[in-house]
This record gives C-alpha cells, structure tokens and sequence, in this order.
C-alpha cells in the first residue's frame, strides 16, 4: 500500500469489491446458487458470477433484482475518503 499506484487501483475497484463480497455472502447465507438467483432475476448466470468476481458493471435495476431475490435490503452510502 505505499505505492500509490497500487493505492489508487485498490480505490477504484473498492466499489465493486464490496458489491461483489456483499452477493457471495448473502448467497452462501442463504444456500443458494448463482444459477437460481439467476434464473429468479432473470438473467444469464454468466452475469452472477462475473458480479461475484468483480468484471461486471451492473444496473441499479439489476442489484435491486437480486437484493429482492435474496431478501436482502439494499444500502448505499457515501463516505468521506
């Protein structure tokens, strides 16, 4: 983390990370596959898994999908870096 190279890339995939960790957990809490959850949204699971491994950018359409299908509620706040 001294390099700020490396600081700024961590920064900006910060995001995607939390998104990413926040679906495998609420999945594996809820014993439930990237292909159901897929098929209940209505979408590819190629779309789950690329989310679960931070190369997707998706929809607030499509995070709101899952978030219902996991019965998780949705949060998202900015912080002060």
């Amino acid at each position: 983390m001294k390099d700020p190279e490396y600081c700024r890339a961590y920064e900006e995939l910060e995001p995607e990370f939390q998104i990413a960790r926040a679906l495998i957990d609420a999945r594996v809490k809820r014993k439930i596959t990237s292909v159901e959850i897929a098929e209940k949204v209505g979408t590819k699971e190629l779309v789950i898994s690329r989310l679960e491994g931070m190369e997707g950018n998706p929809s607030l359409s499509l995070i709101k999908r899952i978030a219902k299908v996991l019965d998780v509620r949705l949060v998202f706040r900015f912080e002060p870096r």
